[in-house]
């Protein structure tokens, strides 16, 4: 039947459209633009519109329809075809050579030899002979070792080698790579992704292992995807990580194994890597490059932290019940340092060490030898550099090379000179301290070469009395509290009239529970103490209830009567608004202190005016804050009572003054004693007609808040009475007049 759109009502054309089969999805709008959508009348002008648009309509509905093509979906589907086909690395190359392989799996050594050749060409020593096989023996087998070579040795070289080669031939699945700092952890990492993306031979003998890798090209985004015909390789290539790829099939050792690398100051525990089989694997071998730094090795106190850590964390990151194998290269610095320690067979007879030489046996020639020196300064100076010198070596070499032997003949420039004796000689005339430490591994200077006082000899001042007993002779308590975010240290000691003094009590808030620890790594914080409180709510908490259990706590004396803490000082140094607000809360026993460190050239405090409201004292004095924004507070001359505590302190136990510790082992004492003894030094400086020890803190910054304390029981001891020797108020003798001095004066 025709159709006669001019015949049809509005109605009827909406009907019309609406059952139309395009009409159901385009035609609402339209007619929404084409009429009636301002409410206006129909008229002609618009009907005449609309049926010339439904013409187009029938027109369209009687075409036979066409396919739809989703143009986006069919690129999307291209596109995706596309990144499988490229993500797709199968198939994997063949192994070039089988016996190779199979040899340098079975064998360290042959295993640098072969693939590596490049970095090891000056050929082996002895020494090194014997590192490789030491090293072999704890990656198959387990065990620790411990070597120290001469600098520049390949004694870093060979650990990392010894990585690679306990993943590639499936003797370790997770190997960390741990240094002295995180910047140098990273750069252990580096070589070993060098060598997976730039050793030919490597790639030929284990494409399992090496060629998911090295098609990633160094970049980690490829790896997202990356699959051998649908089978994902779940490789990792990261800055401190390296995850070898899941390969299914033979001769994939190294599947699935992973390397990674961290620092002996970051948080080692917990450290473990999940397969895509579902295994949990912790580190079998650990290889710790260099475990020190310069600065670490300056300090005894980061020296027994790093000790701590290498027995107890890194040991222990294989998990409960597992034994770990450890391969660690050191080089000493300081006799006494971590090298020195691991390597003395004596102290840690576990580790193996196994400490190597430059020079076994220096020549016998020293009259030749100095003339050389001299002859090499001359030409340095000149600008000749070491010609001159060599000239002199060669015209004598047979007789400047008696009695000489050296660990590595092969070790010299030969473009400047002719022998590794001349090597080493030149490396010991350029420094010998240097040359003594980084190449003999025999350190001629200690960790510190200040001997005024050590932290044996504070650890060793015990009385034997059980802690928290007050002495006998003892009449007078003070305590002294410290304040940080993390933590609160404290110290209570007890006091004779001649300031003979016994710390019969010292701890942390909140306590610790462990006798080794440093502020930066407190487990037991204020804020997990007080959680919800903020950080000045949980020190204020923190305070109150440190505060108040120390002065009610009744101190036994050995006679049995019970004594209480008569002055307890709190650093200001540190929100000193909150640790006003505690020692206002809890009454005239608790004050605030402020150490001022006044050097030579500064006015001493005996010589301070003396202002109204003032209290004075010796080295000490209470200021009048009333007119101030200060809270009120006793300021004390820190350099002062840093040196006097050390003096009492060097005093022999029994003797009057002296100072002592509580308990009958010096070693509950030890890091007690390292904040005292080894945080902080001084240097004497003279000005103004006085003599001062000025007092700072070592350059690595060890903790030394218990020496804050003690100094700050000290103080307080004497605010209460306690006197030095020899102090005492100076009385001002009035001359007497008589009367012929009067008259003589009016006259």
């Amino acid at each position: 039947m025709a159709l006669d759109p001019n015949k049809l009502s509005r109605n009827e054309l909406v009907q019309l459209l609406n059952s139309t089969a395009l009409g159901e999805s385009i035609t609402r709008s339209r007619l929404d633009r084409q009429m009636n959508r301002s409410g206006r009348r129909w008229h002609d002008g618009r009907r005449i519109r609309l049926l010339e648009y439904l013409r187009w309509l029938i027109r369209e509905v009687d075409r036979p329809a066409k396919p739809k093509i989703d143009a986006r979906a069919a690129d999307l589907e291209r596109k995706n075809t596309e990144t499988w086909r490229t993500q797709n690395i199968a198939p994997l190359p063949d192994i070039a050579d089988m016996t190779r392989r199979e040899r340098a799996r079975a064998d360290f050594r042959f295993f640098c030899e072969t693939y590596f050749a490049s970095a090891l060409y000056r050929g082996w020593s002895e020494d090194h002979l014997r590192v490789i096989e030491k090293i072999e023996r704890a990656v198959k087998e387990g065990g620790l070792f411990a070597f120290a070579m001469p600098r520049g040795s390949g004694k870093t070289t060979l650990a990392r080698l010894s990585a690679l080669w306990a993943i590639l031939s499936g003797y370790r699945p997770f190997v960390c790579l741990i240094g002295g700092s995180q910047e140098r952890a990273v750069e252990l990492l580096a070589p070993i992704r060098k060598a997976v993306l730039e050793n030919p031979l490597l790639l030929a003998d284990f494409p399992t292992a090496i060629y998911p890798l090295h098609r990633l090209q160094n970049n980690a985004r490829r790896q997202i995807g990356q699959h051998i015909d649908g089978r994902p390789t779940y490789c990792t290539w990261a800055a401190d990580k390296l995850v070898f790829p899941t390969v299914e099939g033979p001769y994939n050792e190294a599947s699935g194994a992973i390397i990674t690398v961290t620092s002996l100051d970051a948080n080692m525990r917990g450290q473990q890597h999940t397969t895509m089989d579902g295994r949990t694997l912790r580190p079998s071998l650990v290889l710790l490059d260099d475990p020190q730094t310069r600065q670490s090795a300056r300090s005894p106190s980061q020296t027994r932290y790093r000790l701590q850590l290498l027995t107890g964390d890194v040991l222990g990151m294989a998990g409960p019940g597992e034994s770990i194998a450890a391969v660690l290269t050191c080089t000493k610095i300081y006799a006494g340092d971590l090298a020195d320690q691991v390597l003395d067979r004596q102290k840690t007879p576990e580790w193996q060490g196994e400490c190597t030489k430059l020079v076994y046996a220096f020549p016998t020639a020293e009259k030749l030898w100095d003339e050389y020196a001299r002859v090499r300064a001359e030409g340095l100076r000149q600008g000749k550099g070491l010609a001159p010198a060599t000239e002199f070596y060669a015209a004598h070499r047979e007789a400047m090379d008696a009695g000489a032997v050296v660990a590595w003949p092969a070790r010299y420039d030969a473009k400047t000179e002719l022998s590794a004796i001349q090597h080493a000689m030149n490396l010991k005339l350029r420094d010998e301290e240097a040359f003594a430490a980084e190449y003999q591994n025999e350190p001629a200077t200690e960790q510190f070469e200040d001997k005024r006082l050590t932290a044996d000899q504070v650890a060793e001042k015990i009385t034997g009395r059980p802690r928290g007993e007050v002495p006998l002779a003892a009449t007078r308590l003070t305590a002294f509290i410290d304040v940080h975010d993390k933590l609160l240290y404290w110290c209570v000691c007890a006091w004779e009239e001649d300031f003979t003094g016994y710390v019969i009590d010292y701890g942390t808030f909140p306590d610790q529970k462990r006798q080794y620890f440093t502020l930066r790594d407190a487990t037991h914080t204020l804020a997990a103490a007080f959680r919800g409180a903020g950080k000045e709510g949980a020190v204020q908490a923190g305070l109150e209830k440190l505060a108040s259990e120390l002065l009610a706590r009744p101190w036994t004396r050995t006679d049995g009567a019970a004594l209480c803490v008569e002055r307890m000082l709190i650093d200001s140094g540190y929100l000193p608004a909150v640790c006003n607000a505690v020692a206002v809360k809890l009454g005239p026993a608790v004050l605030l202190s402020k150490g001022m460190g006044l050097r030579a050239g500064n006015k001493p405090m005996a010589a301070y005016t003396r202002r109204p409201g003032e209290r004075h004292g010796h080295n000490w004095y209470i200021p009048n804050v009333s007119r101030s924004s200060e809270f009120r507070h006793v300021a004390f001359d820190a350099n002062f009572w840093k040196t006097f505590l050390h003096a009492r302190l060097a005093t022999l136990a029994g003797d009057k003054g002296s100072l002592s510790l509580f308990g009958k082992k010096p070693e509950h004492h030890r890091l007690f004693a390292e904040h005292v003894a080894d945080a902080e030094t001084y240097v004497v400086t003279e000005g103004q007609g006085r003599t001062v020890h000025e007092w700072r803190v070592k350059p690595s910054k060890p903790d030394n808040h218990w020496f804050d304390c003690l100094v700050g029981c000290t103080v307080a001891a004497s605010m209460i009475g306690a006197k030095v020797p020899g102090e005492g108020a100076t009385t001002r003798q009035r001359k007497r007049y008589t009367q012929e001095d009067l008259r003589r004066r009016v006259v």
